[in-house]
């Protein structure tokens, strides 16, 4: 079961890129999309093409991409879930590029209700960690 939205893997990925290098660069752009997820240009092209026929992004004519509130609220999904699950994997003493690899391979399948429950167990560990501490 997907988690509860019908877009693909691919199309995520491509839309949890944007938001790492519009935090990273302040834009986006097909070239830097390619570079960062070791694409080719023309994947990227055609993975644009379709993002935009479906409402996820728009590209001016110097070719920034901007997401629309549709596709920026799959992106933060998915990364949000991303930093979440590295967080937890590194947490458990996991290294820390295994803990982002598995995370990346984990994000986009997991449900809504695991994740969920992921993040009530880290709330809970955090706060009995600060009463501890205190």
């Amino acid at each position: 079961m997907r988690n509860g939205n019908d877009v693909g893997k691919s199309a995520e990925d491509y839309l949890e890129s944007m938001v790492i290098l519009k935090e990273k660069n302040g834009y986006i752009r097909s070239v830097d999309i390619a570079e960062y997820l070791g694409v080719t240009k023309p994947s990227v092209s055609n993975a644009m093409k379709r993002l935009r026929e479906e409402n996820y992004i728009e590209m001016n004519r110097s070719g920034f991409i901007t997401l629309t509130e549709k596709g920026m609220e799959i992106a933060d999904k998915i990364y949000t879930r991303h930093k979440k699950l590295t967080d937890f994997f590194t947490a458990l003493g996991v290294d820390p590029q295994v803990a982002e690899d598995d995370a990346c391979k984990i994000e986009h399948d997991i449900s809504d209700e695991t994740f969920d429950a992921i993040c009530s167990h880290i709330d809970k560990f955090s706060k009995a960690n600060k009463t501890k501490k205190k």
